[in-house]
């Protein structure tokens, strides 16, 4: 995999790095023309960003899950980085979560923008039955092996009055009018509130910038000045202007 780093500080390596995973046909270098490089900048955040060129063909193929970690991951690790967060867009925001199926713990947190979650009759299922709360995985053969058989299960942890250690905060940010909000609205039901975040429009870049914005607010990264070592402090207080169309249903 192809890939790009961005510094946060010119004069020195950030602990932190974001990795950005496009959406179906786009570059990576649409997050900085877009505005999500500068965004982090503009706040201060002590945060490398590394655009990652995962196209389509790693879905295709089911490769995306064992090369992000081998050419990515795992590099970046060895090279200092102590936290490590995966964002991704649309499909992008898909791969990071089968990443997560694949190489549980291996990434410190997870945005997902629009995600595409998997087919809506899987979907339409879980909200059949009452929502994710309610929704028992079916036990046995499956008809498939496709990746949303797993997924569901795996954010029904979310549930949990105590997650697991090991599993990373998922923030989630997606448009009202999105084509994927009706399966955005079941796994919003699994994440606290302060996670979850909407706005007006659908599936395109300007409803994918300002839910970036938002969430970085929020995001507990270190800032520049503050070290890198510590979370900063800003999140508690922007939080409640930042998120106000969140959900939890």
């Amino acid at each position: 995999m192809k890939t790009h780093l961005q510094s946060a500080n010119d004069n020195e390596r950030s602990d932190t790095l974001l990795i950005f995973l496009p959406g179906a046909y786009l570059k990576p270098e649409e997050f900085e023309r877009e505005g999500f490089i500068s965004a982090v900048r503009e706040r201060h955040l002590a945060a490398d960003a590394l655009l990652v060129d995962a196209d389509v063909s790693y879905y295709y193929d089911q490769t995306l899950s064992e090369r992000l970690h081998a050419d990515v991951i795992e590099p970046q690790r060895a090279r200092g980085y102590t936290s490590i967060w995966l964002v991704g867009i649309s499909i992008g925001g898909f791969g990071a979560l089968i990443h997560e199926l694949a190489r549980p713990g291996s990434v410190d947190g997870i945005v997902a923008l629009a995600p595409y979650l998997g087919r809506r009759v899987l979907g339409a299922e879980i909200k059949k039955a009452g929502g994710l709360r309610a929704w028992q995985a079916p036990t046995g053969p499956q008809p498939d092996e496709e990746p949303d058989r797993k997924l569901w299960p795996f954010f029904q942890q979310y549930l949990a009055p105590k997650p697991s250690k090991d599993l990373p905060p998922l923030y989630l940010g997606f448009g009202l009018a999105d084509r994927f909000a009706s399966n955005h609205k079941l796994l919003a039901d699994a994440l606290p509130p302060g996670r979850v975040f909407t706005t007006e429009g659908g599936h395109e870049w300007p409803e994918w910038r300002q839910l970036w914005r938002n969430v970085l607010d929020v995001l507990p990264l270190p800032s520049l000045g503050r070290g890198t070592h510590a979370p900063a402090m800003r999140a508690a207080s922007r939080a409640s202007s930042a998120m106000p169309s969140a959900i939890a249903a």
